[in-house]
This record gives C-alpha cells, sequence and structure tokens, in this order.
C-alpha cells in the first residue's frame, strides 16, 4: 500500500512543477493555489510512505517520478524538444527508479 501512496506522492509533484511554471511567478491565483495543494499532499504523501519504506529509496522513487513526470508534461504539453539522448536518458531513469523498487528491501 505505501508503494501506491509513493507512486500518487510522485504524482503530486509533477502536479505541483506544472503548476509552478502555469502560475507565472505566482501571479495566477487558480494556478498558485493548485501549485500551494499539490506540494502539500506530495509532501504529506512522501511522509507517509517513508515511514515504511527505506526513506532513501522512498525519496529516490518519489524525485524519479517527479523528474520524469514533469519532463514528459514539457514534451507533451509545453512542447519541448524530445530527442533521443532526453528520451534515452528518462528510460534509464525509469529503469533505475523500477529497479529501487523491486531490489527495496522493507
Amino acid at each position: 500500500m505505501n508503494w501506491i501512496i509513493l507512486i500518487i506522492a510522485g504524482l503530486f509533484e509533477v502536479g505541483f512543477t506544472t503548476c509552478l511554471k502555469l502560475s507565472n511567478n505566482f501571479s495566477n491565483v487558480k494556478w498558485s493555489i493548485g501549485f500551494f495543494i499539490c506540494i502539500t499532499l506530495s509532501f504529506m504523501l512522501l511522509n507517509k510512505a517513508s515511514q515504511t519504506l527505506p526513506m532513501g529509496t522512498a525519496y529516490a522513487v518519489w524525485t524519479g517520478i517527479g523528474a520524469v513526470g514533469t519532463v514528459l508534461i514539457g514534451i507533451f504539453y509545453f512542447n519541448e524538444p524530445a530527442t533521443f539522448w532526453r528520451i534515452f536518458f528518462i528510460c534509464t531513469l525509469i529503469g533505475s527508479i523500477a529497479g529501487l523498487k523491486f531490489f527495496a528491501s522493507s
């Protein structure tokens, strides 16, 4: 169950980074509120998951989900480049996240 909580926390991390971009330096109230809601939920869920998962693993997986998700949002929503090397390293990051999940001792 805590892995599911950790994945949701990572998705909220993607939410707060996206809202941060859309908030236009916190001048857009709607996206600024979204940012604060997402960051609060993300950290609360990370805290909950790390109570039973190894902290280093939980933090690395949370950050990895946020990084991969944010890059994908950038590519699909903000029209950022999807070069071969960018996709290659995102895939290696996904492999590393999966490895941490499968080899974590909990």
